[in-house]
């Protein structure tokens, strides 16, 4: 085998960090990629990945590091500067933080999705260069996975990784647990290794690429003391998608409630109004600022009321709350109200005393 020279920078390694949701495969996809180190590039790697409860959408990381056989891995923290910066949704692009870190020695991949525009990723310099793939798109046709698509274009991106040696990991992995889709998977790769495209960086004011941590040391509040006051208006759940949305077909729905008591968020609005004559409490539609998109309401609707959609394609789904301008108010971000504020209870409470709501 010929060895292989890395790209690397100050510290001696190449350094990869995933950036994700639960859901995609991150977790794996950072797992195949220490054993193609070992077992393919004749490298030393080390993997492993950070994340807190195992549930879709919620914040995932991948640490992997290359070196040469003749050098020791020494170093076990999570990679601060990468070489590549892998981000598999654009929602994550919400958060400046995923920028952390990154120099001109640092190459990114961020999965777009279609129809997206490229401008509009706010790319930030200086990084020495910036690729996407429509990974969700390319899973989609090949009934593959977001994290397989993803692998091919790292593996393109990496320049050192040969696209038989990819192969071979995903079937080592997953080949034998799922023969059947194989066959997709592998296309997947191939398509994702074709089809990434490098595009030009644009200048970021808003991201500093060196952040301290906003709590250390010298940072922590006196005390300890949270100053995040708890409540979820103000929490926004769509970066936790990961492509799709459920879509309310008014028309079909029966108003059973199904989907209020199955849905972990409480998106669902209803309010008094006729339903084949009757009064009762009908189905308005759902806020898809608290909607992570986990399709549950999907699964458990007897009527096809809701339907998966693909997020892209909808860009206008947002905000379905009585008091939404109160998340622009400065006093409101600061601390925000509790939950009974916006509950029909306060909401039924202020019609009877003839205030505004």
């Amino acid at each position: 085998m010929e060895k292989i020279k890395l790209p690397v920078t100050g510290s001696g390694y190449y350094e990869i960090r995933l950036e994700s949701i639960g859901g995609l495969g991150a977790n794996l996809c950072g797992k195949m990629l220490g054993e193609l180190g070992v077992k393919y590039l004749d490298l030393n790697s080390a993997s492993f990945s950070s994340y807190g409860s195992e549930k879709t959408g919620t914040p995932v990381k991948g640490f992997i590091r290359y070196c040469d056989k003749e050098k020791e891995i020494r170093v076990h923290s999570p990679v601060t500067e990468p070489n590549l910066l892998v981000i598999f949704h654009q929602a994550l692009l919400k958060d400046g933080g995923v920028w952390a870190g990154c120099n001109e020695n640092t190459e990114a991949i961020i999965a777009i999705e279609e129809g997206q525009e490229t401008d509009a990723l706010n790319v930030p310099d200086p990084i020495k260069a910036c690729h996407v793939v429509k990974a969700q798109k390319i899973a989609m046709e090949t009934h593959s996975r977001i994290n397989v698509v993803m692998l091919g274009a790292m593996a393109r991106v990496m320049g050192f990784a040969a696209l038989e040696d990819v192969n071979q990991i995903c079937a080592d992995a997953l080949g034998k647990k799922y023969p059947d889709a194989l066959k997709g998977n592998l296309e997947g790769i191939k398509r994702g290794y074709e089809e990434v495209k490098r595009i030009e960086g644009k200048d970021s004011q808003a991201v500093s690429l060196k952040q301290a941590p906003k709590w250390g040391y010298e940072t922590a509040p006196i005390g300890g003391i949270n100053p995040q006051f708890g409540n979820t208006v103000a929490t926004d759940l769509s970066p936790s998608r990961q492509g799709y949305i459920p879509l309310f077909i008014k028309e079909r729905c029966i108003n059973c409630g199904m989907c209020d008591s199955t849905c972990p968020d409480m998106v669902f609005q209803f309010a008094p109004g006729l339903y084949k004559g009757k009064e009762m409490m009908v189905n308005q539609g759902l806020d898809y600022y608290h909607c992570k998109g986990c399709l549950r309401c999907v699964e458990v609707c007897p009527v096809n009321a809701l339907v998966r959609g693909v997020e892209s394609e909808h860009p206008g789904k947002g905000y379905f709350l009585p008091n939404k301008d109160l998340l622009h108010m400065p006093d409101y971000i600061k601390a925000g109200p509790d939950g009974y504020v916006t509950s029909e209870s306060y909401l039924t409470e202020k019609r009877m005393e003839g205030g505004e709501v």
